[in-house]
């Protein structure tokens, strides 16, 4: 189906039924709420950053891309190193396009932390498989049928806090990428004392170009069989 044709005919309406966004966490079995979309004022306390809307974040060098206009949560969850977290959405309909799951190390206290400069770093992220891209056969088309998706935080990490950065970007529309990323906050513990080499820290903003081939693409005309997400390689929790 060809969405960059549909679009402009279904209108708005379906253009907010189409988004979507991290509404809670699971966290060492316990379930974290989080914000619920375009009504942020009746959401309770939580570990996640404010975010007003389901709205995409449509550019790449956008500050709304790095957590989705949110700077600040009032709670924070303890995590073990080496333990799964797992983030759900309370609706998803995009098949097309890239899972990635950024943490980022705070100098300081959560209060203090906005994600600022190159300390951002990717501990999972899956593509595509297969040979087309016109398929759905990508990291997104697993949230649709599961509504979650679970990450190890790597289990040699230093302890400290950290943030956690989910991020969709759906391409279902042909050369108009849609970037869907929440942020929430994190106590890791444990006794590793890893932490990313330089080159797999990223500024969010920052960590591509709109003109990346893994950030714009025709997902319909494109003779590519490969797909390589924007942003660098996933950081497996060692240092070399």
């Amino acid at each position: 189906m060809r969405f960059d044709i549909l679009a402009p005919v279904l209108g708005l309406a379906s253009a907010v039924a189409g988004h979507g966004a991290v509404t809670s966490y699971i966290i060492g079995g316990t379930t974290y709420p989080g914000y619920t979309g375009f009504a942020p004022a009746s959401s309770p306390k939580t570990i996640q950053f404010q975010w007003p809307d389901y709205n995409p974040t449509l550019t790449v060098t956008d500050a709304k891309v790095r957590c989705n206009g949110g700077s600040s949560a009032e709670l924070s969850a303890t995590v073990a190193a080496g333990e799964n977290v797992t983030a759900v959405w309370s609706q998803w309909t995009h098949a097309q396009g890239p899972v990635m799951v950024w943490m980022f190390k705070c100098a300081g206290d959560l209060a203090s932390c906005k994600g600022d400069g190159e300390g951002w770093f990717k501990i999972d992220q899956m593509g595509m498989w297969g040979s087309a891209l016109n398929s759905e056969n990508w990291g997104t088309a697993i949230v649709l049928k599961n509504l979650k998706w679970s990450s190890a935080v790597p289990k040699n990490l230093a302890p400290g806090n950290y943030l956690i950065r989910h991020e969709l970007l759906a391409l279902h529309q042909a050369n108009t990428p849609q970037f869907y990323a929440e942020c929430a906050q994190l106590v890791v513990t444990g006794s590793g004392t890893a932490t990313p080499p330089a080159d797999f820290l990223k500024a969010i903003p920052g960590y591509a170009a709109q003109s990346d081939p893994g950030v714009t693409v025709d997902i319909y005309s494109s003779k590519a069989t490969t797909y390589t997400p924007p942003g660098g390689l996933v950081w497996d929790g060692f240092t070399f």
